[in-house]
């Protein structure tokens, strides 16, 4: 199958520019200039820009056990509704949890056929599974996962000190990564429990402390072992000093955020708005803007979505209760046009959210052929309007529940491709092990 898609501005790696790209069998094999294509090629609009699909890199799929809180059809659905072309489902919420390769393949098996993105996995890091965690890699996991504190699900529970750095031996020794969840136990501990609407209480009961203490953590176990790690979901900006220090040193650590985290504001976030709950919870504005400011700096590598729906049942919509109320926000639609929307307002460039949304995550989880437009790479493809303003309504998600209903956003998704292919929902997408290597 042979393609051309052209269109006055094209995000390319070294800036946008007229272009057209050439496709042959799912992959980009040329870049020309705009007028160096054939009659029937597909041209975009004037207000468009050609994208490359976004990397998706941290997205709680729940399938199998917890399929009616998403599933791959629907997940995958509104991820190349939203400009996502590859989505990295994360061990947990799903029953069994990805600990073990034969868990892996049960994972597989429920994808398989039914996804319109395409897929890779992270396996999970637990306590008494570090033997598993090879061959897993080898398996083709794209790393590993693990909870510094209570996972809020009792298949996946946390790794103690001791249990943190023997997993990063195991993985040291053959390059792997392991992206942790970085709040610690013991200052949360000692925090007054959650309980009620109101959000002040909420985020009194995760303290900005837990992030750095237990980031600290982290850093020594890497430091000791050389292994690479990545803090996941970083909501507190007091971190990032750590951070730089411990990269400085040599320290093999990347940090990411989410949409979530750029947009809302602990002092905006109304009493009983559940929707907004999420581990580590949304903190006040400050750091907000130093999170954009990291991005901005290079200090944050990536954003992605930490898209963990429920059931709204579990969100406690009829109470307002946070301490009762699952915590995860759902996002996976819109995450590029709301990050886009906040960075257009403080002057960042469509260049620097793609760069945060799609190249990074790309290298992150190991897949060389995603990320950007460029020869040799997947035809993954974006038709985005940036300036074109709309308002979150229905979306793909199983579940309407997000923060982001009724919220108005600039930047719309009118065609996605999947390796040459129109991505209209259609189970097209392919599951992928590290590497991009296809199952």
């Amino acid at each position: 199958m042979s393609l051309v898609v052209r269109a006055r501005r094209v995000l390319l790696p070294d800036g946008a520019r007229a272009a057209a790209v050439h496709i042959e069998d799912g992959r980009i094999s040329a870049v020309t200039a705009f007028d160096d294509a054939p009659s029937d090629a597909v041209t975009l609009e004037d207000d468009e820009v050609l994208l490359p699909g976004l990397v998706d890199s941290h997205v709680h799929v729940n399938e199998p056990g917890r399929t009616e809180w998403e599933g791959f059809a629907t997940a995958t659905r509104a991820a190349v509704a939203g400009g996502i072309t590859t989505v990295v489902d994360m061990p947990l919420n799903s029953i069994p949890a990805t600990t073990t390769v034969e868990a892996l393949h049960v994972k597989r098996s429920a994808a398989k056929g039914q996804v319109s993105a395409d897929v890779a996995f992270w396996g999970g890091a637990v306590p008494g599974n570090r033997d598993r965690l090879r061959p897993l890699h080898e398996a083709g996991v794209v790393g590993f996962k693990c909870f510094l504190l209570d996972s809020g699900v009792p298949e996946f529970p946390p790794l103690d000190d001791a249990g943190l750095r023997a997993a990063l031996a195991e993985l040291a020794a053959v390059d792997g990564l392991l992206i942790a969840h970085a709040e610690d136990a013991g200052v949360i501990a000692a925090a007054p429990p959650p309980a009620g609407g109101g959000y002040a209480g909420f985020l009194a009961s995760r303290p900005a402390l837990a992030e750095r203490a237990a980031i600290t953590r982290l850093v020594a176990a890497a430091r000791d072992t050389g292994a690479r790690v990545h803090v996941v979901h970083l909501a507190d900006s007091g971190a990032l000093p750590l951070l730089r220090a411990a990269r400085a040193e040599g320290v093999r650590i990347t940090v990411e955020t989410c949409p979530h985290y750029l947009t809302f504001a602990a002092e905006e976030v109304p009493d009983g708005a559940t929707a907004l709950k999420c581990c580590p919870p949304i903190r006040e504005a400050v750091h907000r803007e130093a999170l954009w400011a990291a991005l901005a700096d290079g200090d944050v590598d990536l954003v992605v979505s930490d898209h963990s729906p429920c059931t709204p049942e579990l969100k406690r919509l009829d109470t307002g209760d946070f301490g009762e109320a699952w915590g995860g926000i759902a996002s996976l639609q819109v995450a590029l046009p709301v990050v886009w929307t906040g960075a257009r307002a403080r002057g960042i460039g469509l260049a620097e959210v793609v760069g945060w949304m799609a190249a990074a995550p790309a290298r992150l989880a190991g897949l060389p052929g995603k990320g950007s437009i460029a020869v040799g790479k997947d035809a993954d493809l974006v038709a985005f309007a940036p300036d074109q303003r709309w308002t979150v309504g229905e979306l793909q998600h199983r579940h309407p529940v997000t923060p982001y209903a009724g919220r108005d956003l600039h930047g719309v998704v009118r065609r996605t491709w999947l390796r040459g292919r129109l991505a209209d929902g259609a189970p097209i997408g392919r599951l992928l092990r590290r590497g991009g290597v296809p199952e």
